[in-house]
C-alpha cells in the first residue's frame, strides 16, 4: 500500500491553483525518493481550522501549519512556508511575500509592486533569494529543514510557469537567464529551494513511514 502524508499550507479560495501546483511539485520530487509515497492535500482531509500564520520567520510558520495539520488527522504531516528576500529591501517581503500587495491575495499585484519598488535599483544591486523551511510533524517528533536558491530580480515579467514571482527571478544557477517560470519542472526542482529542502528530509519521510527511501 501507498504511505501517506499530508501537506499543509494556506488553504483560501484564492491561493486553490498555487496549492495544487505545490502538492504535485512535492509528489514530482518526493517520487523517485520515496515511491511508495502518496502526497495528500488539505481537500484530501476533513476540514479543520488552520493556523493564523503569524511567526516572525518561515521555520516558525511552517512549524504552525504542520503541527495543526498533524493534530487534525494523526497523518505525518509536512509543511511548508517560503518567500522572496530581496537585498535591496532589506529582506522583505520575506514571509509577507504572499500577501505583499495586501489582501486579498493576488500574485500580479505582488509582482508589479516589487517592481514597482525596485525600479530605481541598479542591476548589480537586485540581487534576491528564494527562501523555503520544510517542517515534518509525526506521531515521533518533528524535523525542519531549509532551502535556499539565490538568484535576482529582473525589471520585467517572464514566462508562463512555476507561481508567485518566479516570472521575476532568474535563479544563479540557471544558465540562460531563464526566469523559474521559463524553466522545465525537471531543471526548477534541481536547483528551487522547495526541492532542496525535500530532498534533504526525504529519507526522513522515508523512515517515519516505514517506506524504503
Amino acid at each position: 500500500p501507498r504511505r501517506r502524508v499530508t501537506r499543509s499550507s494556506a488553504a483560501t479560495a484564492k491561493s486553490c491553483s498555487t496549492d495544487a501546483k505545490k502538492l504535485a511539485e512535492m509528489q514530482r520530487i518526493f517520487g523517485p525518493l520515496v515511491p511508495e509515497l502518496q502526497v495528500l492535500g488539505l481537500d484530501d482531509v476533513a476540514h479543520y481550522e488552520e493556523p493564523v500564520e503569524d511567526a516572525p520567520d518561515f521555520a516558525g510558520n511552517a512549524r504552525l501549519k504542520a503541527r495543526a495539520a498533524f493534530a487534525a488527522t494523526g497523518i505525518p504531516s509536512l509543511a511548508d512556508d517560503s518567500g522572496i528576500c530581496v537585498d535591496a529591501l532589506n529582506g522583505m517581503p520575506g514571509v509577507l511575500s504572499a500577501r505583499w500587495s495586501g489582501q486579498p491575495k493576488s500574485d500580479e499585484r505582488n509582482n508589479l509592486l516589487l517592481l514597482d519598488q525596485l525600479a530605481d535599483v541598479p542591476d548589480p544591486r537586485r540581487g534576491a533569494q528564494f527562501r523555503c523551511a520544510v517542517a515534518l510533524c509525526h506521531a515521533g517528533g518533528e524535523e525542519l529543514v531549509h532551502g535556499a536558491m539565490p538568484g535576482r530580480v529582473i525589471r520585467e515579467l517572464r514566462g508562463e510557469g512555476g507561481f508567485g514571482y518566479d516570472v521575476l527571478f532568474v535563479p544563479d544557477d540557471q544558465p540562460g537567464a531563464l526566469t523559474s517560470a521559463e524553466m522545465d519542472a525537471v531543471t526548477k526542482d534541481a536547483i528551487s529551494h522547495r526541492g532542496r529542502a525535500l530532498r534533504e528530509i526525504a529519507p526522513t519521510v522515508a523512515k517515519v513511514l516505514g517506506a524504503s527511501p
